[in-house]
């Protein structure tokens, strides 16, 4: 069974880094109840991350914490945008500049640029990272900038080969690669896809 709270405690995002690819399961319900959010299981079924709003669906506001309960992120709707741009903040609380901006693209197919994610939120450096839809589902990709694969999302199967269904997924991140800041990037496409 996994611990709530493990002897040692991370304090550095650089612990969420390592050098082989990583293989997680989010589950996109809240452990809390009448919450809303999402779960996400290491490869030996331990938690490692939970997103929580406490609000109804489709917040403005939620928090990435590890198991915890630390803040690692902060990630907040800015209002009056027409098509969709989130901010990330280490840490709790929105004050200062954001980590990141995810800025949605307005309309997109299959195989199309979902959306632009700006580390440091410097426009002129252009986009950092890109997540693209892969199929009608729930399968999406993130890659960096010189369309190197960073991340890939998909509906978990068994492995007799049966789904288990729209709300549990498998995330693969490549080797060093901050794990942390792919799950809020994860966390913000089930957002856009009101599943959190």
């Amino acid at each position: 069974m996994a611990k709530i709270y493990p002897e040692t405690l991370k304090n550095s995002s650089s612990c969420y880094v390592t050098s082989t690819r990583e293989t997680f399961t989010i589950w996109m319900k809240s452990l809390v109840f009448h919450g809303n959010g999402c779960t996400v299981f290491n490869s030996k079924g331990d938690i490692v991350f939970r997103v929580d709003n406490y609000q109804e669906r489709n917040s403005n506001e939620v928090f990435l914490m590890d198991l915890c309960g630390q803040v690692l992120f902060s990630i907040k709707k800015e209002k009056l945008r027409l098509l969709g741009r989130w901010s990330g903040y280490l840490s709790g609380g929105f004050k200062g500049k954001p980590w990141f901006q995810v800025r949605r693209n307005w309309k997109f197919t299959k195989g199309d640029i979902i959306c632009n994610v700006n580390l440091g939120c410097d426009k002129s450096i252009g986009s950092c990272y890109k997540i693209q839809q892969t199929d009608k589902n729930s399968s999406f990709q993130i890659s960096n900038n010189t369309g190197q694969l960073v991340a890939k999302v998909k509906r978990k199967q068994s492995s007799r080969g049966f789904g288990y269904g729209d709300d549990v997924l498998t995330l693969n991140v490549e080797p060093q690669i901050d794990y942390s800041f792919i799950v809020a990037l994860v966390t913000i496409c089930g957002l856009i896809k009101n599943k959190l």
